[in-house]
């Protein structure tokens, strides 16, 4: 026990090196965590014989994974998906696995094989990209939503497959007719309705308002309801995953839902860990060179060929090729959940390990690929773009639907470019001063909601110099840009200056080390919001409390 103790802190230890090095690289940590199992297992060093216990850890981690899948999954949430989010998640989803299916059937496996990877190939990682999305500031962004849109609907893609496929157990084993396979899995999912049913409308509320009075007992249930019906899916023929997903589903409606799942995080990232460990350390690598061709074709595929399905579905829906490319970068790469699908097809018998180490290849180039170029999408666009028209319609209606508001006459004083929580505030409160104001923002539901606000605003690509040549710059002296990123202001900047605008410019600083970069810009005012705000407030505190000494000072000497 004492030297599974000492193995169990080396891993913790050396996964916090190598994972501060990914963070550095800017990459995903499951990517460490992969390196790490194959530095410690018997490819590598093999250091580590603490299998049985990392492996049963492993499951675990999925279970929780599943679980918080289930309990975000708000009915609410999936009614509002919009039609781009579903017919792009839809069209993807139906592209990938059609297309991949043929090619991994061309390249010499067996087409259940080739089914498993073809469905494991369309799953986009929905940790990494709102990680990615939020630390760009770009999540609440038009692209952003539908991204997030369309990543709910692969979470449920990915709970059916694993319900559908875990239910047909037979395929790998004795022959079974094909009629009798379907009968048997519609009545394990009718029977598993039934008592979910049962028990989100009779049981569980009750259940969890009692248990909520102590948030410790409310995790350990959250848990152990979690595993229980993880394992009662395995015995009833399904997997440990579909059981784990339908246990966070069924508490999903209850008022707890977010005091569990924000409980429940930092257990399933630390659980995970040990599953990305293990599969690292399970790598043959003596029959993983000769995947690497197949690995990289695959690679190429989803890198290449999820993006432009994605972007030929929002174009032909009216979007822009702005709007389309920066979506369709999101679907670049496999996620966890790929890896996981195609775990669970081998524990049931229906395919070999060899599939599972073609997948993780692929995992492994996609997410660190496609994180760089989530990372610079905008740039990647600025080369890109003149190729992209064939993505766009000659009138790109739903984009367009918001530039035929009515804008005002007069010149404006001040031009604000970004109405986000900063920008938009600062635009409505210089209105409020007698200052003509006008917004300008790339998403049409922003532009939407500040003109019902009672801001002039329009809807436009900031960074196209065209657009730029349609406002009304002559004589404007004041022009604020709140974009977050400084390659968007940069680009701004050159529209600007192609259209000789010769007034002042402000730009928004949001973090220090974007200081630099934009004084680099050129000759600009830099606001600093948090600097600004904190200078304001130590001004406010400090005059109220010389008020309250100066009031005491009087009533004291009143007093005497």
């Amino acid at each position: 026990m004492n030297s599974v103790y000492h193995e169990f802190a080396l891993l913790l230890l050396l996964s916090a090196v190598v994972g501060a090095i990914a963070v550095r690289l800017r990459q995903p940590l499951l990517m460490a965590y992969i390196i790490v199992g194959i530095l410690v297992g018997p490819s590598v060093f093999g250091w580590v014989g603490a299998h049985d216990q990392i492996d049963l850890l492993a499951q675990i981690g999925i279970t929780v994974l599943l679980f918080v899948v289930g309990l975000k999954l708000d009915l609410r949430h999936v009614r509002q998906i919009g039609p781009v989010a579903l017919a792009t998640g839809l069209g993807q989803l139906g592209f990938t696995i059609l297309f991949g299916f043929f090619i991994i059937l061309a390249l010499g496996r067996g087409w259940l094989e080739a089914l498993y990877v073809a469905v494991a190939l369309t799953f986009s990682s929905t940790i990494i990209i709102v990680k990615l999305l939020s630390d760009k500031r770009e999540l609440e962004s038009l692209h952003g939503r539908i991204a997030v849109g369309f990543l709910i609907v692969q979470d449920l893609a990915v709970v059916i497959a694993m319900m559908v496929m875990s239910g047909l157990g037979g395929i790998g084993g004795e022959a079974v007719s094909g009629s009798t396979l379907a009968l048997s899995l519609l009545a394990r999912l009718g029977g598993a309705a039934l008592l979910l049913y049962l028990l989100m409308r009779f049981v569980l509320p009750r259940v969890v308002d009692t248990l909520a009075r102590s948030q410790e007992l409310l995790l350990i249930f959250a848990i152990a309801w979690g595993t229980a019906l993880a394992a009662l899916g395995e015995y009833a023929g399904f997997s440990k995953e579909a059981g784990a997903f339908i246990a966070g589903f069924s508490l999903a409606s209850t008022a707890y839902r977010e005091a569990i799942s924000a409980r429940m995080a930092s257990i399933r990232d630390f659980l995970l860990l040990f599953f990305f460990i293990d599969l690292g350390a399970k790598l043959d690598f003596s029959t993983l060179g000769a995947e690497v061709g197949t690995a990289i074709a695959l690679s190429f595929f989803v890198l290449i060929g999820n993006p432009l399905i994605v972007m030929a579905i929002m174009g032909y829906m009216g979007y822009r090729k702005r709007t389309s490319f920066l979506a369709g970068l999101t679907v670049a790469q496999i996620s966890e959940f790929s890896i996981i699908f195609v775990a669970m097809g081998i524990s049931l018998g229906h395919i070999g390990a060899g599939a599972l180490g073609l997948t993780t290849l692929v995992g492994l180039i996609t997410i660190a690929l496609s994180s760089y170029m989530i990372l610079y999408s905008h740039r990647l666009y600025g080369w890109l773009a003149p190729w992209l028209g064939i993505f766009e319609r000659s009138t790109p209606f739903r984009e367009l639907a918001v530039e035929s508001a009515p804008s005002q006459t007069q010149r404006p004083d001040v031009l604000v470019f970004g109405l986000g929580r900063y920008g938009s505030r600062l635009a409505l409160k210089l209105q409020a001063q007698g200052m003509r104001v006008l917004g300008v923002d790339f998403d049409p539901e922003v532009v939407k909601e500040q003109q019902r606000s009672g801001l002039d605003a329009r809807f436009g690509d900031c960074e196209a110099p065209d657009f730029i040549e349609s406002l009304p710059l002559a004589g404007v002296p004041w022009l604020v840009s709140s974009l977050p990123e400084v390659e968007a202001n940069r680009a701004l900047l050159h529209a600007l200056a192609e259209n000789h605008y010769r007034g002042h410019l402000a730009v928004v600083a949001r973090h220090e080390s974007d200081v630099e970069a934009l004084s680099a810009l050129g000759p600009l005012e830099l606001i600093m919001p948090f600097h600004q705000a904190a200078d304001f407030a130590a001004l406010d505190i400090a005059a109220r409390i010389a008020a309250a000494e100066v009031n005491q000072a009087t009533q004291a000497k009143e007093s005497s």
